[in-house]
């Protein structure tokens, strides 16, 4: 029997190899990523194999190709969003400059003026908005997520929502099957009873495809009568009120849109509701002409699999580098991609004041030791690193000498700037990032730095546990 074993063990080893010729085949910009496919194969026989073929990058191409096929479709079918639009950019810093025509080539958007941008850093708060503005609509009610568990908080939400459905509201909404696996059809009958429309983002997908850790869609937008919006990293559930023992107090970013940019976000909804439904959004009710309610210059900026450029990644990269006095960054997840890493020490080398704010633990440990893997050089090279101890920091934003900012759901990792669907809003505009840095001070207060001292004291176990999470970092 010890040779049965022996050659039925040899024989799955061999099969997953196999798999190696395929990852090499496959067109990727990224190859790291395919690297570390590679190691996970060979380091972990017949498990990594099957980890593969079920989370692998393998199906990107097939279903985005999918996806900007439906956006392709539904794009000349949907109003053209003139209000607003700026046309010159000869008034602003040249760093805002830069990073607008930056924006525009590879987002295909454009700014808007006109905006009123609140910053919202108290989920509770937040949560209360999103309700107040939900009780309010008179029209249409939009909603996509990632995360929206079938908890008090969710199930509350959800019957605002059916109420307002039995009022005569359209309501319509959109979530990740993975993100969002806790709903089930007793979660959904009553919302479909109400006549609210609800669909899962992978229409059609297979089992295999949509329990996949990839294509993603990691989104958070509420649009109410296309008029108010709001979008940024909170996700629908107890834990992000703080509600969670185990997690305990939720920091996190969002925001709240009233101005041309709601139309924009709209938009984002439309050409996702259109690749999960069929239906195309493109009434003129769903799009009213803006009242220009504020000051702020801003940008919507999405990313996903099916576009030809790394949004995010590209626009961090030439935000850091266009850096001359600060740079502040706050993220839940720290796993960046090398020109990412490599743009933050040249900022710091070249005198930009560089802080990180990052969390010191998540319900993703590995994430946490891998991100840890990347201090070394980054202290080596003057960036101050913190790490928030308050509770769970899930905030992402950025902001550039006090005058850029970038406020969202990407993550400063692999998985946000390369493989997820993602959403994120560029704002131009010095009071708002002088508001955010603000908030984020507070933040900092309830951060431990992270010393050269420290750190170089750290056990060799600390290290060979970072430095072998890192090995798997393109595939977190």
């Amino acid at each position: 029997m010890d040779w049965i074993t022996a050659a039925l063990s040899l024989c799955g080893y061999l099969i997953t190899l196999a798999l190696i010729p395929s990852i090499l085949l496959k067109k990727n910009r990224h190859t790291i990523s395919t690297v570390s496919w590679i190691l996970t194969i060979i380091l972990l026989p017949g498990l990594g194999g099957i980890v593969y073929l079920f989370f692998g990058i393998n199906r990107v191409q097939r279903r985005s190709l999918s996806k900007e096929i439906a956006n392709q479709s539904i794009a000349p079918k949907l109003p053209q969003i003139v209000q607003n639009q700026l046309l010159s950019s000869e008034d602003y810093l040249p760093i805002n400059q830069n990073l607008m025509r930056l924006a525009q080539n590879i987002g295909h958007t454009v700014p808007t003026f006109g905006n009123h941008v609140e910053l919202l850093t108290d989920t509770n708060r937040t949560l209360g908005l999103i309700k107040q503005a939900i009780l309010n609509a008179e029209h249409s009610l939009h909603l996509e997520y990632y995360i929206w568990q079938p908890d008090q908080s969710g199930t509350l939400l959800r019957d605002l929502l059916i109420e307002k459905a039995r009022a005569g509201v359209e309501v319509r909404f959109l979530y990740d099957g993975l993100g969002s696996f806790g709903l089930g059809k007793n979660f959904f009958k009553p919302m479909r009873e109400a006549g609210i429309q609800v669909a899962p983002f992978l229409p059609g997908a297979s089992i295999r495809e949509r329990w996949s850790i990839n294509l993603r869609n990691h989104r958070k937008i509420v649009i109410v009568d296309g008029k108010m919006a709001f979008t940024g990293g909170m996700n629908i559930g107890d834990e992000y009120l703080g509600l969670n023992q185990d997690l305990g107090f939720w920091r996190d970013t969002h925001l709240k849109v009233e101005g041309p940019e709601t139309l924009q976000l709209q938009q984002v909804f439309a050409e996702d509701w259109f690749f999960a439904t069929g239906e195309a959004l493109t009434q003129q009710e769903y799009y009213p002409s803006p009242d220009p309610t504020g000051t702020v210059t801003a940008q919507t900026l999405l990313s996903g699999p099916e576009k030809n450029a790394d949004v995010f990644l590209t626009l961090m990269f030439a935000a850091i580098n266009e850096a001359r006095n600060s740079i502040v960054l706050t993220t839940s997840y720290f796993v960046p991609p090398e020109s990412l890493t490599t743009a933050l020490e040249s900022a710091a080398r070249r005198g930009v004041h560089v802080r990180l704010l990052l969390s010191s633990k998540s319900a993703n440990p590995a994430t946490v030791h891998a991100g840890r893997s990347y201090y070394d050089s980054l202290l080596d090279s003057g960036v101050e690193i913190f790490e928030y101890t308050k509770g769970i920091l899930h905030s992402k934003t950025l902001t550039i000498d006090d005058c850029w900012s970038l406020v969202g759901t990407p993550n400063f990792d692999y998985r946000s700037l390369i493989l997820n669907f993602e959403v994120g809003m560029a704002i131009y505009d010095r009071k708002f990032a002088q508001r955010l840095r603000e908030s984020i001070e507070q933040d900092f207060l309830n951060a431990i730095e992270i010393t050269h001292i420290e750190w170089n004291s750290r056990s060799k176990f600390e290290i060979l546990k970072q430095n072998l999470c890192r090995l798997f970092a393109p595939v977190m």
